[in-house]
């Protein structure tokens, strides 16, 4: 990969708190939700309810698509990344604590609430396949395509 890409994709997964995850339900639509994130590197966390529709969607299927972004007034402005994934539930109670920590360091502002326990929710590990890094600077619609 190269460098300055990384970089890049590094900075926007850094800088953004929020994305939106695509999982395939059963009857074959997909499903976009908007979750909080957190990263280390490119290996990307979050974690939601055991008993939403995402973890049994991933059961079935690991296969996402992502997208971070932030809102602009100018579109030639726009940047973010478009990412196809696979996603795994972590069952290691050492890295789903360590989620948990690095969510706690990107989202300060929540120490004031209970952290929920890794028992009591699911945390999923998403590994990146195929990287879209989107740059409008650069033309309309401009994207430059990472295969990790």
């Amino acid at each position: 990969m190269d460098e300055l890409l990384k970089s890049k994709i590094l900075d926007l997964l850094d800088h953004h708190r929020i994305m939106t995850v695509a999982t395939n339900r059963p009857d074959g639509w997909p499903q976009a939700t908007t979750v909080g994130y957190v990263n280390n590197g490119l290996t990307i966390y979050f974690l939601c309810s055991p008993d939403s529709q995402k973890p049994a969607n991933l059961a079935r299927d690991s296969r996402i698509s992502l997208t971070i972004d932030h809102d602009v007034s100018d579109p030639m402005a726009i940047t973010g990344l478009s990412i196809a994934a696979e996603a795994q539930r972590v069952t290691d109670p050492t890295e789903a604590a360590k989620a948990l920590k690095l969510l706690a360091t990107r989202y300060p502002e929540y120490a004031a609430f209970p952290m929920p326990k890794p028992e009591d929710i699911a945390v999923f590990r998403v590994h990146p396949r195929v990287i879209s890094v989107l740059d409008y600077a650069k033309g309309f619609g401009h994207t430059d395509l990472v295969t990790v």
